[in-house]
């Protein structure tokens, strides 16, 4: 569905930045919704809410090792 009319932006753009982890204020600049006439902010804040709550992104602290996956069957040796 087109959220921003002006910009011809739909929920799903919205959606995909926001599960990428970007913020409203962040999605306005990349995409300049609600920059226009400013009728679609409310729903597009809206579309952001429900995907940043909906698909949480974890967190790496800098300099933490990514954990080695886990391989049945295999042996590594290290």
């Amino acid at each position: 569905m087109i959220v921003c009319v002006c910009r011809r932006i739909s929920d799903r753009e919205i959606a995909r930045h926001a599960r990428a982890g970007l913020g409203f204020d962040e999605i306005q600049f990349e995409l300049g919704v609600a920059t226009q006439c400013g009728q679609c902010e409310g729903c597009a804040r809206d579309v952001v809410a429900q995907c940043s709550a909906a698909c949480p992104t974890a967190h790496i602290k800098p300099g933490m090792p990514f954990p080695a996956p886990a391989v049945r069957g295999v042996a590594f040796a290290g």
